[in-house]
């Protein structure tokens, strides 16, 4: 299943662990605290309880699943990432 990752994070050794998290589950980084990829249900779940353990009050991370359909009508304004990156046909998971 395709899954957005955006956080909102102040600490810099926070937010670099989660951006740790992201890429080691194979996440293409389209943002800078945006990452976009396909993952189990079962590493979802994982992702956030690593995420949570990690953040502080203030933090916010927010994981979003969406359909292969709804990827599709994305809109992709100024400069954009190869949406075939992140397709589950291309990306390679180091776990």
């Amino acid at each position: 299943m395709l899954v957005w990752v955006i956080y909102d994070i102040s600490d810099n050794r926070i937010r670099n662990n989660i951006a740790k998290f992201c890429k080691g589950y194979g996440l293409y980084r389209v943002q800078k605290s945006a990452f976009l990829g396909d993952l189990n249900k079962n590493e979802i779940d994982e992702l956030g309880l690593r995420c949570e353990e990690l953040i502080e009050d203030e933090d916010s991370v927010y994981i979003f699943p969406m359909c292969e359909e709804d990827f599709k009508k994305v809109k992709l304004i100024g400069k954009s990432f190869d949406k075939d990156l992140v397709s589950d046909k291309i990306i390679t998971k180091f776990l």
